[in-house]
């Protein structure tokens, strides 16, 4: 992460020695077009100095004899961050990494420019996954673990290169000068990588996840009319994920050409895909890997969908609580359909959405009640 030993110094600013050598606080442009601000002795970098690399990333620390000695800061070209604590311009000992939002990303220990030993890889829906990277400074080996975002639950065993092969269900114990320590349960249940297909929703679909069972039950909903329903089992935090929405992957074209009554448990991944619990894995005596997509609809929701990197499934969705919830209460999202009266941002609205739309918005005077609860039959967004 240091400047290229072979670059050529092609202009100067700033006082110089009797040999024509930078000496003092001068800003030096490299053949590469990299540029270095800071202070010199007799040419050699000395002194509290920064890089700035021809991608846009830069490298600020203090510099001896020419090489970045102690704590250094690397930023990436797009806003990342990693302190870390450089020999002899080279990254050695204790490191983290954050995104360009502030979030960290990674924690551990890089030898030579290298990760190596323990070390943590963070996603930002909070899970992460840790243990003793290889040779190649990959999450791989039979003693990796994914962490949720409890920071408790975990899934111990095989891993290539931070993706899950087969696991057991764990408890994160401590964590001791960066190495975790876990326990595992006599008889604990058996995880591996299960994503869905177009045609297969999980291989396993009656083995809850771990997570998820901790925090949520099935039962009938509150809300008249509207079947089952997704029940927080304990209090939960503002912004604490309590739910996944697993099921088979489809794509959009699919959905926007079959009826809609075909579309009551579908949600959008990304541009390409959209997940889909179709009949019969809508019952829970047939599917309960996953349970989000139990959740009804709420034009003033306490929970909301966001994207996650699941060990088992891969890149679905998940809920994240808005507020704090209680014991018992039930779990409700807004579906984020288009339509005239909230504007063009998303799929777009069946007609019993517009009509429950219209009517709740006329049902919003002062005194009157502020929320109204649907369960729906259409794409999820």
């Amino acid at each position: 992460m240091d400047s290229d030993d072979e670059n050529v110094e092609e202009l100067v600013e700033g006082p110089l020695d009797d040999d024509g050598q930078p000496h003092g606080q001068c800003t030096v442009t490299y053949s590469s077009s990299d540029r270095f601000e800071g202070n010199f002795i007799h040419g050699e970098k000395n002194g509290k100095g920064k890089f700035f690399f021809f991608d846009g990333s830069t490298l600020e620390g203090f510099y001896v004899d020419d090489a970045l000695q102690g704590q250094g800061v690397y930023t990436y070209e797009d806003g990342g961050v990693l302190h870390g604590t450089y020999t002899d311009g080279e990254l050695n000992g204790l490191a983290q990494e954050f995104d360009a939002d502030g979030r960290l990303v990674f924690k551990g220990q890089y030898k030579d420019n290298s990760r190596c030993g323990p070390c943590w890889n963070y996603y930002p829906d909070g899970g992460c996954v840790c243990g003793e990277v290889n040779e190649d400074g990959e999450m791989s080996g039979g003693s990796i673990a994914y962490v949720y975002p409890d920071g408790r639950t975990a899934l111990l065993g095989s891993f290539v290169d931070g993706e899950l092969i087969e696991a057991r269900l764990a408890s994160l114990t401590c964590s001791e000068s960066g190495r975790p320590r876990f326990d595992v349960p006599p008889h604990s249940p058996v995880y591996s990588h299960d994503k869905s297909t177009s045609t297969c929703i999980a291989t396993h679909t009656l083995l809850p996840d771990p997570y998820e069972s901790d925090r949520v039950f099935v039962a009938d909903s509150t809300i008249k009319g509207a079947g089952q329903g997704l029940f927080a089992k304990m209090d939960a935090d503002a912004d604490t994920v309590v739910s996944f929405y697993n099921g088979v992957r489809i794509t959009h074209s699919e959905v926007d050409s079959r009826d809609w009554s075909l579309n009551g448990n579908t949600i959008s991944v990304d541009e390409d895909t959209v997940i889909d619990v179709p009949p019969p894995f809508d019952q829970m005596d047939r599917y309960c890997a996953s349970l989000a997509h139990k959740a009804n609809h709420s034009f003033s929701p306490n929970c909301k969908f966001e994207p996650y990197v699941h060990p088992r499934f891969g890149l679905i969705k998940c809920i994240r609580t808005l507020r704090a919830v209680q014991k018992e209460e039930e779990l409700t999202v807004s579906y984020g359909y288009d339509h005239g009266l909230l504007g063009k941002n998303g799929p777009e609205a069946p007609d019993w959405y517009k009509q429950e739309l219209e009517a709740f918005q006329q049902r919003k005077t002062p005194g009157s009640a502020q929320h109204q609860h649907l369960r729906v039959s259409g794409l999820l967004i």
